[in-house]
Parts: C-alpha cells; sequence; structure tokens
C-alpha cells in the first residue's frame, strides 16, 4: 500500500544542482520521518538527511559531507519530500534512496526505488 517514488536526478556538472523529489502515495507523511540515503558503486548505503517530526516541529539532521550544501524539506499538503542538492561534488555520485519509518518505528520500513545522480568534473 504504501510507496515510495524518487525523481530528480540526473548528470550534472561539479558546482550545479539538482533537486530530488519523493512522493509518498498511500499514507499521511506528515509525523513519519523522511530521509534521503545514498549508494555509489562498491560503497555501503550511507544516510544522507532526514526529516523528523518531534512532535513540536520537523527537525533536519544531515551527514556531515552534505551540511551546508544540501536541504531536506518536505510539502506534507503533497506528500513530498525534497531534498535540494547545491555545490555538488564528483563525491556525491551514487544512487539516492528516499525511505521512511513511522512514529512507533525505529527502522525505515519503505523504500523507494532510488534515482541516480552523476556529478562531472
Amino acid at each position: 500500500q504504501v510507496q515510495l517514488e524518487e525523481s530528480g536526478g540526473g548528470l550534472v556538472q561539479a558546482g550545479g544542482s539538482l533537486r530530488l523529489s519523493c512522493v509518498t502515495s498511500g499514507r499521511t507523511i506528515s509525523y513519519d520521518t523522511m530521509a534521503w540515503f545514498r549508494q555509489a558503486p562498491g560503497k555501503e548505503r550511507e544516510f544522507v538527511a532526514a526529516t523528523i517530526w518531534s512532535g513540536i516541529t520537523y527537525d533536519r539532521i544531515y551527514a556531515d559531507s552534505v551540511k551546508g550544501r544540501f536541504t531536506i524539506s518536505r510539502d506534507n499538503a503533497k506528500n513530498t519530500v525534497y531534498l535540494q542538492m547545491n555545490s555538488l561534488k564528483p563525491e556525491d555520485t551514487a544512487v539516492y534512496y528516499c525511505a521512511r519509518r513511522t512514529t512507533l518505528g525505529n527502522q525505515y520500513d519503505t523504500w523507494g526505488q532510488g534515482t541516480q545522480v552523476t556529478v562531472s568534473s
């Protein structure tokens, strides 16, 4: 029932920007933790960013490698989470995945299919 679908990946030159989108169907994301992960060839999947409902406000968490360059945001009315990626570097090249976990869960139980981001130098 719950499905996540990423879009917005592509090829961009170093220093350029991309905006990824993740649309969730089958569930309202308002109180879900939504996150972005990425996996480069030959490497393990790594955490990129998350937006978390604390019960009061939305907190944003970033990996050190993307802090200051990437921004995660959400539009609950559209059931969509975004990842704005600026100042892209070749090392950002990876398949980017959207994932969610519920307020009662501590694991990401639903994942998107991934979208390829390639940054050329």
